[in-house]
C-alpha cells in the first residue's frame, strides 16, 4: 500500500492507529500497542516512499515526557521521520521533549479516537463557543510548542477555517470542510475496502470491497468446474 501511495505522489503517509480497526479488527484505536504501531510502520519505511512518515503515537504510550521520547524514539527506529499525538494544552510537556530532542511532531486536534470511550463516540467538535475557543487555543499552543502541523479530525467547518487563518503552520482536515491546507483519509475508507463502516464524510468513487468479493468468488466458481 505504501508504493501505491508513493505511486501516486502522496507527500505525506500517516501510519496512524487507525490501523487497529482498519486491519486488526479491534473496536476502536486504544488497544492498539506501541509494539503493533512499529510493527507496521518498519513496513511502510521498507517501501522507501518520497512522502514524509509520520507514526502515531498510540494510547497510553506517551504519558509523561520521559516515556513520550522513549516512545518517539521507538517509532523513529522503526523507519518514521515523525510522531503524531492527540491533544494540546494538557500534552505540552510531551510535545516539548519531543521537538526539543529535534523529533518532527504533528499534532491532532478535534475528535481524539483515543478519547472516544471517554466521550461515548465520535461527534464534531467546535460547535459550541467553549469549544471553538478551546480548539483555536490548543492550535495555538502546538504552533508555538513547535509542531510542523496540526490534523484537524471532525472539526466544524468554520473553526477548522479560523484555526488555518490563524496558524503560521498547515492544518490537515479529516472530516473538516474544504478550508484546511491539506487533507488526510483512512486508506481503506478512500478506497472503499473498509468491510464494516465508512464515515459519511468520506465519498469514495468506488466500494471496491465489493469488486473485490466479486473477484474471489468467480474464483471460487471457477474451482467447481469441470477440468478439460
Amino acid at each position: 500500500m505504501a508504493k501505491l501511495l508513493d505511486a501516486s505522489g502522496i507527500p505525506l503517509l500517516l501510519v496512524g492507529d487507525s490501523l487497529g480497526m482498519v486491519v486488526l479488527g479491534y473496536p476502536d484505536t486504544t488497544h492498539v500497542s506501541l509494539d503493533e504501531m512499529a510493527y507496521h510502520t518498519r513496513a511502510v519505511a521498507r517501501a522507501e516512499p518520497r512522502g514524509l512518515i509520520v507514526a502515531d503515537l498510540p494510547y497510553q504510550s506517551c504519558e509523561t515526557p520521559k516515556q513520550a521520547l522513549v516512545s518517539a524514539k521507538r517509532l523513529l527506529d522503526a523507519g518514521a521521520e515523525g510522531v503524531k499525538a492527540e491533544g494540546g494544552q494538557k500534552i505540552l510537556p510531551q510535545i516539548e521533549a519531543i521537538t526539543s530532542a529535534g523529533i518532527p511532531f504533528l499534532g491532532h486536534l478535534g475528535m481524539l479516537p483515543q478519547s472516544v470511550c471517554n466521550e461515548g463516540g465520535y461527534r464534531i467538535k467546535g460547535r459550541d463557543e467553549t469549544q471553538r475557543k478551546a480548539l483555536l487555543s490548543d492550535a495555538q499552543a502546538l504552533a508555538q510548542a513547535g509542531a510542523f502541523g496540526v490534523v484537524l479530525e471532525l472539526v466544524d467547518t468554520p473553526v477548522a477555517a479560523e484555526i488555518t487563518k490563524a496558524l503560521q503552520i498547515p492544518t490537515i482536515g479529516i472530516g473538516s470542510g474544504d478550508n484546511c491546507d491539506g487533507q488526510i483519509l483512512v486508506t481503506t475508507d478512500l478506497l472503499g475496502t473498509s468491510p464494516d463502516f465508512i464515515p459519511k464524510h468520506i465519498q469514495p468513487q468506488e466500494l471496491l470491497r465489493e469488486r473485490m468479493i466479486g473477484m474471489i468468488s468467480s474464483w471460487k466458481e471457477s474451482l467447481s468446474k469441470p477440468i478439460k
